[in-house]
């Protein structure tokens, strides 16, 4: 008991248990805090928001306040800037006012803002925060307090919850009488919210303004959506002040929350702010070192892969797939019983055909081994010593190679041209092993250790010319410590191999 304990297959299925947990670690770790995914070529989706301030001066010196968003669970900021000549800036402690502040100026003044967000996701309006202070209750007079609890009254009636009810039955068509005298003749949106909001605190409902824009792609000179949150059940709810629906639009950003105004200029006069707004596409990969850093893990993407140039990178893009192309010979060899010309020529096989073309490659890997093969047994009548020998057919592979690129140049063949992406060692290698196979064995055994290599090759071909497997391996490359103990204890399997079994048949009828 104690010895299948300590068994070397027992060791070695630990260790495989382990590396799965490290792995399944590893991915989620990516996943959630780089931004990495399982399918190739994922894009992000990056928004420029640029916001115009202008104003005119009245000759005191100037400050402008704007509120500007910070990165949050809803969205990240990738890079940040400000185009204010002559001015000073600064932030509060919460970072979310930018103040510029310059002494008095003349000419009409143009101030810039500039944001680039990502990673903005619907969070449905709920912000999780300790609940406030009681709403302080409006002074009405008598006539107006009626009027309010008529208009409460009559809410009841809508559908939703307490906001959603106040504000479908100001915004109804038509208006109701009594609500049609409570409203002002011509009413604002910030008009309509403190009304909403002067509504709630009767309820004895905090509320607060939020404004913020909806991400649409090559708008410009927008003017901030005005809505109302509120706070329900433990979280600050957001709402459309027009149709009463609950939670953010889909890729909203909100600049400000509360009371506090988006734009203050002290010394100016005029003001306004515009935004326009630029949509485009990034590589999720691009952005993993900014997720990291936001997820204050910067430390471990230093030293990944994924830190490296592009060139060193898509190097080990392509060593990151040997493992797996190694466990399938593995596989074929000591599980299915597949007899091959070595170990790993038909990974490098595959490899080659990656490079040129399944079949361009087929159809050069062919002509080099027929013309390789009949150099070989003209050979076999110099009576030539092995390295001679050996050496002799890798020149005269080296010939064939360049003839047939010549001819693929001239003639604009890419199937003759594919032939300088074959392994010179291993072709003439294999022609050599083949023609002493063919002398010993016979000219049957020689064929089918080139079939079941070309076999094989082809099975690791389809495998690792997958643009998806390949972006599994690499960005996920945990995965790799886990093919190791695969195939360790692969090589402690001693049971008959897939192909044996028919030839042991007639043992398991007795």
């Amino acid at each position: 008991m104690i010895k299948k304990l300590v068994s070397i297959r027992g060791i070695l299925g630990f260790f495989l248990f382990l590396s799965v947990l490290y792995a399944s670690y590893g991915i989620y770790y990516k996943i959630r805090y780089w931004g990495f995914s399982i399918a190739p070529k994922q894009n992000t989706n990056l928004w420029s928001v640029e916001a115009h301030i202008s104003f005119d001066p009245t000759g005191d010196p100037i400050k402008v306040n704007l509120t500007t968003p910070r990165s949050n669970d809803a969205f990240k900021i990738l890079e940040e800037n400000i185009i204010a000549p002559e001015y000073k800036i600064n932030r509060n402690k919460s970072g979310s006012i930018l103040s510029l502040t310059s002494p008095a100026k003349e000419e009409t003044q143009n101030l810039y803002y500039k944001i680039m967000l990502f990673d903005n996701i619907d969070t449905r309006g709920k912000t999780k925060a300790a609940k406030p202070q009681n709403p302080n209750m409006p002074l009405f007079d008598e006539q107006k307090m009626a009027a309010s609890k008529q208009i409460l009254n009559l809410a009841k009636k809508q559908n939703g919850d307490d906001v959603s009810k106040i504000i479908r039955l100001l915004n109804q068509e038509p208006l109701q009488p009594a609500v049609q005298a409570y409203l002002p003749i011509k009413n604002s949106q910030q008009q309509m919210v403190e009304i909403i909001s002067e509504l709630l605190a009767l309820k004895n409902i905090p509320s607060r303004p939020a404004r913020g824009l909806k991400l649409e792609e090559s708008k410009k000179s927008l003017t901030p959506d005005l809505m109302l949150e509120a706070y329900i059940d433990g979280v600050w709810k957001i709402y459309n002040i027009k149709t009463g629906k609950k939670g953010l639009p889909d890729n909203f950003v909100l600049f400000q929350r509360g009371g506090k105004s988006l734009l203050d200029v002290i010394g100016g006069e005029n003001s306004v702010i515009k935004f326009s707004i630029l949509k485009s596409v990034v590589s999720s990969m691009s952005l993993a070192e900014k997720r990291a850093k936001l997820a204050d893990t910067e430390n471990w993407f230093d030293y990944s892969i994924y830190n490296l140039p592009l060139s060193q990178q898509n190097t080990l893009k392509w060593l990151s797939i040997f493992p797996l192309a190694i466990l399938l010979i593995v596989l074929m060899r000591n599980v299915v019983g597949v007899q091959t010309m070595g170990t790993f020529t038909p990974m490098l096989l595959s490899m080659a055909l990656v490079k040129t073309g399944f079949v361009a490659g087929m159809t050069c890997f062919g002509l080099m081994i027929a013309l390789g093969l009949a150099t070989r047994f003209l050979m076999n009548r110099f009576n030539l010593l092995l390295v001679p020998r050996i050496s002799a057919v890798v020149i005269f592979v080296i010939l064939i190679m360049q003839a047939l690129t010549i001819i693929g140049f001239r003639m604009d063949l890419r199937i003759a041209q594919s032939a300088v992406f074959f392994p010179i060692i291993i072709t003439a290698w294999i022609i050599e092993r083949a023609s002493i196979t063919w002398e010993e064995d016979g000219a049957l055994n020689a064929g089918k250790e080139i079939f079941f290599s070309l076999m094989v090759a082809i099975i690791v071909y389809f495998v690792v010319s997958s643009e998806y497997i390949r972006h599994i391996m690499f960005a996920f490359n945990e995965l790799n410590i886990v093919i190791l103990f695969i195939v360790m204890l692969l090589g402690t399997y001693t049971g008959y191999r897939l192909l044996e079994l028919k030839r042991f048949k007639p043992l398991v009828l007795r």
